[in-house]
């Protein structure tokens, strides 16, 4: 069967999305999203899908350049905002069903984007995070030495650590060891964060199911609200990462994203 999609790039991140509103087709197995991502050699695949509520305009699914399926990919948000924006969606809020809920999505103008991406989620059950309280920030014990992150939930599990500069935050090896770490039932996105003002700061993420990628638009958000809960910065804050540039705020217990999306390519193809 036919389906459209959009090769797209968001802060550097490699996103497909495949439009099967009309077809109403279930998406691939995760050996078959494997494979599409070896032929289009995307970072996450966004399956967009009819709404089932009336107040929204689609909905979607999020899978992994490794067939796993997440719960919410922010910088691929603004990649299904962006085509819906091109039909002719109005510049007012819309909404959007995602596996992590109901979000809603705004054009700026031009290929500007502001996504809501719901509230932060701290206790532990939530995240999902083996602690017996909600806390700041945690110690957790990693091949001998002890690392002081924080953890929360952004529709999916994050782990930030902040550290004096990314270029030396030692990203390659522990970002997958606090992705695997027995405390992370689900495993974590891993963040590494370092604050340059009240408003600035910069970010790598080794992204679960993925590795370390140019950009993560829950990372920039997991950073930021972990940042302003140790009071390190203030609201907003334009998050540097390796793709490019995000402006994340916290405001009325909803987090919302802004950036960029660009077309690079589109087709159909038989799944």
């Amino acid at each position: 069967m036919q389906v459209l999609y959009l090769n797209m790039r968001a802060a550097g991140n490699r996103i497909l999305v495949v439009d099967s509103r009309d077809q109403r087709r279930e998406p691939p197995a995760a050996a078959a999203v494997r494979k599409l991502a070896a032929e289009h050699e995307f970072d996450q695949m966004m399956w967009v899908l009819p709404a089932q509520d009336p107040a929204d305009v689609a909905a979607y699914r999020v899978f992994n350049a490794d067939g796993s399926e997440v719960e919410q990919c922010g910088n691929g948000v603004r990649c299904v905002a962006w085509m819906l924006a091109r039909e002719g969606t109005e510049s007012a809020p819309f909404r959007l069903a995602s596996p992590a809920g109901q979000i809603e999505a705004q054009v700026l103008g031009g290929s500007e984007f502001t996504i809501s991406m719901g509230a932060p989620k701290f206790e532990p059950a939530e995240i999902p995070f083996i602690a017996d309280s909600a806390s700041p920030t945690y110690s957790l014990d990693v091949e001998g030495g002890v690392l002081d992150v924080a953890v929360l939930s952004m529709g999916n599990p994050h782990c930030v650590l902040f550290v004096d500069d990314v270029e030396n935050a030692g990203v390659a090896e522990l970002g997958p060891r606090l992705e695997h770490h027995p405390r992370f039932p689900s495993g974590a996105n891993v963040g590494f964060a370092a604050v340059r003002a009240r408003d600035a700061m910069d970010l790598r993420v080794h992204e679960r199911g993925v590795g370390e990628t140019l950009a993560c638009g829950t990372g920039a958000c997991a950073a930021v609200v972990a940042a302003q809960r140790l009071q390190l910065v203030d609201d907003p804050v334009t998050v540097t990462l390796p793709g490019g540039r995000l402006v994340v705020s916290w405001r009325r217990d909803t987090v919302w994203l802004t950036g960029g999306a660009e077309l690079v390519s589109e087709g159909s193809m038989d799944i």
